[in-house]
Order: C-alpha cells, then structure tokens, then sequence
C-alpha cells in the first residue's frame, strides 16, 4: 500500500544501532542495514532520520559538522591527570556534545524508531536512544540477530587436528579477553526484554525476501546476509513493516488474553490541522 492513505507516509522513522567499533565505518555507512532499510521505505513516502547523514540544521548549516572527522580526533583522547589533559578530554567533550544534540533531536521528533542492536558490538549511544524513545511512549522495533562465529569454530577444529596445545590455549585466551560470547538465538538482554513490548522484537530483517535488497544482487554481500543465509529470521522485521503500513499493529495483553489496540502508536498525519477559533 502507497500513497496519502497508507500509514507510514510521511511518518518518520529513525534509524538507530553501533556507529562506533565496527570492522569498517565506511562499509557500514555506504552498504549496511540503514542504506537497504531507506531504500525499503522509500515506496512508503516515509521520512527517515539516518545518523550517517545528519539533517541540515536551519541556521546552522555547519553545527555537528566536525563529527564526520571523530576517529582521528577520538584518537587524541588522554587519561592524563594533569592542566593538559584536563584540556584535551573538554575539547573533545565540546566536539561531540553537537552530534548527540542531533540525535536526540530526532529522536524527539520521530514517530517511531527502528533500533539494530547485535549482542556482539558495544553501543552506548544506542541504548540512550532506545531509553529516549521509550520513555515518550515511541514504537521502539528491535532487531536483534543470532550471533555466531563459524571462523573460530573453523580455526578451532584446524589447531585441533594439528593437536597444536599452545595455540588452543592462547585461542582460549583471546576468546575471554575479548568477551567472545555466541548468541545462536540472538536473544536481547534483559533489560530490553522488560522495557519493550513483546511485539517489538525481531530477529533479523528479512533483506533475502527482497530481489532488490538481497546481497550478491543489488547490494555486496555483507556478513549480515550471511547470518539471514544460515539462520533465515522466524521473525523478520521487513514484512511487519509492510504490513505495518496498512494496519496498526495490536498489542498482546497478558491479562486479557488477547490482542487489543495498542496506544503507543500514535502517528500524526503531517500537515493537517484542525483550525482554532
């Protein structure tokens, strides 16, 4: 459904999940899930709020603008207990204090949000958003997909056969250093699970049930497909969206033992208004 009538034109979405400590920033921002997920929507006449490219503030056409160099300025950040220290960590506060202001902003004005959160990637700045949107009583769509890693399974059988102990034993090592955790059932933690409505989980995209969006098509192939590949989502966010835009979800009450309206959304039509005597 397109056009006037159907429900998500016009409303706005934002676009949430890491930004930082990723393999590559600039992979993530040229082909990752918010790209495939704008070209999705863009039949529906929504308005997306994407973080890799921040609106133009009206009057300010350069406010946030250093954040696109926060890599290489994040690098000179210092512990150092002294005046010159004290410096450098409050420059790079100032540097940042702007992008978080955007963000926040959009998710004030959003009508709902779509939050990416795998188990495996540090993100702060994710959770906040989640908790901002929530705590406005926003539609917070979660996605969060299984975890595994086939490489080290592969590299583990690989020492064993060669009965390499040393390497098994510094590959155990490396696996609790870096809190390498599977997560086969891509299960949130429980902190999303007693913030956010049942409904609102996902367990992947569904990018593989799209011609235009699947990966080795349109798009590279990305290690996102190849997880959607192995473990096809039982719940995939894309077709709720679909039918999202021609149907208000309900919500499930555990009291009443059934599906009732559900409050939270409550997208405005975008320029209607009833007059004011």
């Amino acid at each position: 459904m397109t056009g006037n009538d159907s429900i998500l034109h016009g409303a706005r979405i934002y676009l949430s999940g890491p930004m930082d400590f990723l393999v590559s920033r600039d992979e993530e921002k040229q082909n990752g899930w918010r790209s495939r997920l704008r070209q999705f929507l863009k039949p529906f006449a929504a308005t997306v709020y994407d973080p890799w490219s921040k609106p133009v503030i009206v009057g300010q056409n350069g406010y946030g603008k250093d954040y696109e160099y926060s890599s290489k300025k994040r690098a000179q950040w210092t512990f150092a207990d002294n005046q010159s220290g004290c410096q450098i960590r409050s420059a790079l506060c100032d540097l940042f204090y702007p992008t978080v202001q955007i963000n926040r902003r959009m998710v004030d004005i959003c009508d709902l949000l779509i939050a990416y959160c795998p188990t495996n990637v540090y993100s702060v700045g994710t959770v906040n958003e989640i908790i901002r949107a929530r705590s406005q009583n926003k539609p917070v769509l979660f996605v969060s997909p299984p975890i595994t890693y086939p490489a080290l399974d592969e590299l583990t059988k690989h020492l064993s056969k060669r009965n390499d102990r040393q390497a098994l034993t510094l590959l155990e090592q490396v696996k609790e250093e870096a809190a390498i955790k599977e997560n086969v059932n891509g299960v949130p933690s429980p902190w999303y699970l007693g913030i956010l409505p049942e409904d609102y989980f996902f367990d992947g995209f569904g990018f593989h049930l799209y011609p235009q969006l699947k990966g080795d098509g349109n798009w590279p192939n990305t290690l996102l497909d190849e997880i959607e590949h192995k473990h096809p989502p039982k719940r995939p966010l894309l077709p709720y969206l679909e039918k999202l835009n021609s149907e208000i979800p309900k919500r499930y009450d555990p009291v009443h033992k059934d599906f009732v309206d559900n409050s939270d959304w409550l997208i405005l039509k975008p320029g209607v208004h009833e007059a004011v005597d």
